[in-house]
């Protein structure tokens, strides 16, 4: 991994982040070798344009009291990691909570260890930067990153439905702090 850069994301680089995004999103989540979840075309296609298109992506590079950061190797972004304000549904989050919003890594750098490095990265950043608890919300069928997320010490808070289009995943809210 010597080679992997990981760095703040800058605006410049938002046309690829949503290449990215967009591309992980559909290799995770809805590839037969992912979760394969069964997502309507008519639903999953205006979710991808307003959560990975550029402009997306660029509003979120803008966006006040949040980090972005890439890993990057000869140029190829091969994962990223968000996060800002808390915006997940819970009574206990309180204005200054932060929360992870993702960390995707694409699947030809699986394995380098990048979405570790990326939390570590993210959850020293929002301790620096959250007035209370830290925040996440996993999909309740990914059982691997709620593993992870234990490990650093995030419990499960609630639940509750995360709109893709008119479809709706159900998903964890997990806490640290």
């Amino acid at each position: 991994m010597t080679d992997v850069l990981i760095r703040p994301a800058r605006l410049e680089d938002a046309d690829a982040l949503a290449e990215l995004g967009r591309r992980t999103f559909l290799d995770t989540f809805v590839a037969a070798d992912g979760f394969a979840i069964p997502y309507p075309k008519a639903d999953l296609l205006p979710y991808l344009d307003d959560s990975f298109g550029p402009a997306a992506v660029r509003r979120r590079l803008e966006e006040e009291g949040s980090g972005y950061w890439l890993a990057e190797r000869a140029g190829r972004f091969l994962a990223y990691a968000n996060a800002g304000p808390n915006g997940l549904p819970h009574p206990d989050a309180r204005p200054g909570d932060q929360e992870l919003r993702r960390i995707y890594v694409d699947k030809t750098a699986q394995g380098l260890g990048l979405g570790t490095k990326l939390l570590a990265i993210s959850l020293d950043w929002m301790e620096t930067h959250s007035a209370g608890p830290l925040w996440i919300g996993v999909w309740s069928g990914n059982l691997k990153a709620q593993k992870l997320y234990a490990a650093h010490g995030f419990e499960k808070a609630g639940e509750y439905e995360y709109p893709v289009g008119a479809w709706r995943d159900h998903e964890f809210i997990l806490r640290r702090g």
